[in-house]
């Protein structure tokens, strides 16, 4: 067997259960992966420098294929309700497998960490067949320095080949395609799919499950943290601005996406961001767009001119999950640790296609939790076949994919740490003002971004403010560069009966979606829920 690169061979290729392998590649770096890549036929290089490549007929996860092995560990932790379960013999047959069809194949090896913050980094050797997964993780995790290689000891394992199918019948899963995590044994298999997102959100659900057992907090969440010193930490679904609102000039960015909260503070997972490029102008983000320029990002599924070889992000023939995926240091003022100290804000943000949220409100600690539990946005008409007016959206912790354990379990831990460390907690709508998706006009960026600022800066607090009679939270009633009658929703409709009538329908969902979670939370976290009363008068 050919084995190139460094690695620690006291651990081994053997320590996976990998055998008879042609060859094996460790801890490339960028040039070598690209040219693994071309040789391979795997992408081409793109205008700028760029790895451009197509993940084939899977161009986003496949979470109804993901499955979680129900042992003695996980039988009385995992939310079976929201994770599909696959019993120990059935994961061990899928392993044998996978062993099996990978004897005789080149391979590669990432040795990479899940987690900034020392105390709780996950160091995970990641074993692919393609060389452009191995590029795509390496930018995606925390890179060892060098030196270190010889001695990395793996605490997890991933092992990527989408050229395995599995057999429903003999594996017990759904489809040829599989993504089957052994908590136990920290191990990873990922078949049937050339997503390579898949693999950074098995890093996520592995820290998901690990983390809140030592106290730490996991989220699904951006981070920045101002040149004081005051950390922020901003919850959203897509489409919410969650990666450009805290892409702000202004302050460092820790991270895009996944994050933990410990005794130490805030700590991002990763090491790169992995960013939507559908629509991507230099204009509008100019910071992102960048790095589609640059030798060593991978752009995902967009269309490249065969004579210029450009990248055009406003096709989306291919996908509207367009991506690029590069390491956070190409982002001029990311954070070079991936930490920061305990954060003074969360923002959690929603697109209210309603029209009925206001633009900031103050949330108390038990309205926080009731809000993160429901984790709450909504997709606009044309989004999907067949939505063809507003449609409300709960996805529990703002991550119910990636969340192994019961929601309440990571609210209840999200709350004691609210309190603890007296952070404020805001609820920001980007969505719609003026009357519904179609009536009204989107939120003024110009005007969130004024509002943000002036929560991150504390001078908001020093606002009056009112009780919204739907939601039950406060809103400032006024603020400076802010037109006044943004904040009060209800008067920029033309039609208050609508309003009203539009306020009582988004309360009820809110109400039925939360019934789930009814016997898990206390007394003040129900006394937070919207009353549905006060939205019918």
């Amino acid at each position: 067997m050919e084995q190139t690169g460094i690695w620690n061979t006291a651990k081994g290729i053997e320590t996976t259960g990998l055998k008879g392998l042609a060859a094996v590649h460790w801890n490339l770096v960028e040039a070598d992966l690209y040219e693994q890549a071309l040789r391979r036929s795997e992408g081409q290089i793109a205008a700028g420098g760029a790895l451009a490549v197509d993940t084939g007929v899977h161009t986003g996860r496949s979470p109804q294929d993901k499955f979680v092995v129900r042992d003695e560990l996980t039988r009385d932790t995992v939310w079976w309700d929201n994770n599909k379960p696959l019993e120990k013999a059935q994961f061990d047959r899928l392993y044998e497998d996978f062993i099996a069809h990978a004897a005789g194949r080149e391979l590669f090896v990432q040795d990479l960490v899940g987690g900034a913050d020392p105390a709780h980094a996950l160091p995970t050797r990641v074993v692919t067949e393609f060389a452009w997964h191995s590029l795509f993780i390496r930018n995606l995790l925390i890179r060892p320095a060098r030196e270190a290689l010889a001695a990395f000891v793996p605490e997890m394992t991933i092992i990527d080949l989408p050229s395995f199918k599995a057999d429903p019948a003999r594996h017990g899963v759904r489809t040829e395609t599989v993504i089957a995590c052994d908590f136990t044994r920290r191990i990873v298999l990922i078949g049937g799919t050339s997503y390579a997102g898949e693999m950074k959100k098995s890093v996520f659900t592995m820290l998901n499950f690990l983390l809140p057992a030592r106290g730490v907090m996991p989220m699904h969440c951006s981070a920045n943290v101002g040149h004081g010193g005051d950390s922020a930490l901003f919850f959203g679904l897509s489409g919410t601005g969650k990666t450009t609102l805290s892409a702000d000039p202004n302050r460092i960015l820790v991270g895009d996406d996944e994050h933990g909260w410990g005794e130490a503070g805030i700590f991002n997972f990763e090491g790169g961001c992995y960013a939507k490029t559908i629509r991507l102008s230099r204009e509008a983000e100019p910071e992102i767009y960048a790095t589609t320029e640059r030798f060593g990002t991978i752009i995902e599924n967009v269309p490249i001119d065969p004579l210029t070889r450009s990248p055009d992000f406003n096709d989306a023939s291919k996908t509207e999950n367009t991506r690029c995926a590069y390491p956070l240091h190409f982002i001029p003022n990311a954070s070079p640790t991936g930490r920061a100290g305990q954060p003074k804000n969360i923002i959690m943000l929603t697109a209210d296609a309603f029209g009925v949220m206001p633009p900031i409100a103050k949330l108390t600690p038990a309205q926080a939790m009731y809000h993160f539990l429901s984790g709450y946005t909504a997709k606009v008409a044309g989004t999907e076949k067949g939505v063809t007016e507003p449609q409300a959206t709960f996805s529990t912790c703002f991550g119910a994919p990636f969340m192994p354990r019961h929601p309440s379990e990571y609210g209840e831990l999200l709350k004691r740490l609210i309190a603890a460390h007296e952070v404020d907690c805001w609820l920001v709508n980007t969505g719609w003002t003026g009357g519904a998706y179609g009536v009204g006009r989107r939120m003024p960026i110009k005007a969130t971004r004024t509002l943000l600022t002036a929560a991150l800066d504390g001078s908001l607090k020093q606002a009056d403010f009112y009780t919204d009679r739907s939601f039950g939270f406060a809103v400032p009633v006024a603020v400076p560069g802010v037109e006044g009658a943004i904040l009060q929703p209800r008067e920029t409709w033309a039609d208050k009966a609508a309003y009203d009538a539009q306020a009582a329908k988004l309360v009820g969902m809110f109400i039925r979606n939360f019934e789930k979670f009814e016997r898990y939370v206390d007394r003040d976290v129900l006394s937070a829920a919207p009353d549905m009363a006060a939205a019918a008068e």
